[in-house]
């Protein structure tokens, strides 16, 4: 994770390294070895990029047949946002080109590999939190999204204790957040003590709302994306500080790479452990 520029969602492929600026000591370590295995492919013949047609052609087979993206994505061990990127998106053109190996993973999955009716619960609690952020109260959002107040209750609680949940609820839930995210819950007659009650709530929690989503495409349904919605600077500096002394920085060493004084590192650091002491 770094804080002189935009933060990374996750450090497991090249993108932090060539979207984020990212420098942590593995990032590098990954962006060499890949450069590597593109010169020993080149100097063996092996195309270093193949066409992505079969590859997109086979996941929508699989879509046909029920099987959602997050079930390929987790079959195939790649990240979700590898298959997303095969199609194109709202900001985004659809990638042509995958490497031989990503290829391979995805082609070899089948349908009966999958849980089809199964998937990650990951966008569904978020967007359930979304709508809190904006007032919207449990039970209210819940009548609005077809679920009963319990249920969705429950969904949270099993994305957290990593349950999946059924896909037809997970899409019911998606397709009603997207015609109500820009909708005031005080049009629909929800009293202002409960929306303010609700959103001191989402608050103090820091889930984030709906406009917070929408600079992030397709992130409210990756479980590998960090939100960091309301995290201060101070918190910021302080995670970072802890992960580059775990990688063997000192703190003085640390906050140089921080680009701030090893006092406002020191300060960061002890104020987040008061706060997690507390």
């Amino acid at each position: 994770m770094t804080t002189a520029t935009k933060t990374a969602p996750h450090h497991n492929t090249l993108t932090c390294y060539t979207d984020y600026d990212c420098r942590l000591p593995e990032c590098k370590e990954r962006k060499r070895l890949y450069q590597a295995e593109l010169r020993r492919k080149k100097r063996e013949g092996e195309p270093p990029l193949i066409d992505a047609g079969p590859v997109r052609e086979h996941v929508l087979l699989l879509q046909a047949d029920g099987v959602n993206i997050y079930s390929i994505a987790a079959a195939a061990g790649v990240d979700e946002w590898t298959i997303r990127s095969l199609f194109p998106g709202p900001r985004r053109g659809r990638k042509n080109c995958v490497c031989p190996e990503t290829a391979r993973k995805i082609l070899a999955v089948s349908a009966d590999q999958t849980m089809p009716g199964y998937t990650d619960g990951t966008g569904t609690q978020r967007r359930i939190q979304a709508m809190a952020a904006k007032g919207w109260p449990l039970r209210r959002v819940a009548r609005q999204f077809g679920i009963h107040p319990t249920y969705a209750a429950d969904l949270i609680g099993r994305r957290r204790r990593g349950h999946l949940i059924y896909t037809a609820t997970a899409e019911k839930v998606a397709a009603a957040y997207e015609q109500l995210k820009n909708k005031q819950p005080s049009r629909y007659g929800v009293p202002q003590h409960l929306i303010r009650q609700t959103r001191e709530r989402a608050k103090a929690n820091r889930w984030a709302p709906p406009n917070y989503w929408d600079k992030f495409p397709g992130a409210i349904d990756d479980p590998h994306f960090t939100p960091l919605y309301g995290v201060t600077r101070g918190e910021l500096i302080a995670a970072d500080g802890l992960e580059l002394e775990a990688q063997g920085y000192t703190r003085e060493q640390a906050a140089a790479r921080l680009g701030v004084t090893r006092d406002y590192l020191q300060q960061s650091i002890s104020a987040q452990r008061a706060k997690e002491a507390a």
